[in-house]
């Protein structure tokens, strides 16, 4: 298990998803080692359609160049779904950092051939979170997941 330290504040958004009753999902961009966007899955607090951690993350970065998302790494407790993919592909964040993908898997293919760097730390944490999530709330996750 991963401790590394962006992973980590990735794991404090989302714990503050779960406290907010929402689905515990976080993601921090990081920019040449600073942490400059974060965010948690808000679909279920703010009644979104597109709010997921990644997405959330992103918005709380602020309009940012293309060259500025080029110098960026992304850190998402969970394997990014088929919209926070297409983000990261428009922005060209070059790096995604997932905490797990075993309970869901997202587009890491599509990511890797595409060029984007795509390290699974496998994180034990991020497993718990969402396995017991998954069982306790299975309605609210299928709809975020667009089943």
């Amino acid at each position: 298990m991963s401790t590394n330290k962006f992973l980590e504040e990735a794991i404090i958004e989302a714990q503050k998803g779960l406290t907010e009753g929402g689905i515990p999902i976080g993601s921090v961009l990081v920019h040449k080692g600073k942490i400059v966007g974060r965010g948690h899955n808000r679909r279920v607090q703010k009644g979104s359609a597109i709010l997921h951690g990644e997405m959330d993350a992103l918005e709380n970065s602020g309009r940012k160049p293309a060259s500025f998302y080029s110098e960026c790494e992304i850190y998402t407790t969970l394997s990014p779904c088929s919209m926070c993919t297409g983000a990261i592909l428009l922005y060209g964040i070059p790096k995604v950092i997932i905490g797990e993908n075993k309970t869901f898997m997202g587009e890491e293919d599509l990511l890797k051939s595409k060029g984007v760097e795509v390290m699974i730390l496998d994180n034990d944490i991020c497993k718990q979170m969402m396995n017991d999530f998954i069982k306790a709330q299975p309605q609210i996750w299928n709809e975020d997941i667009g089943e």
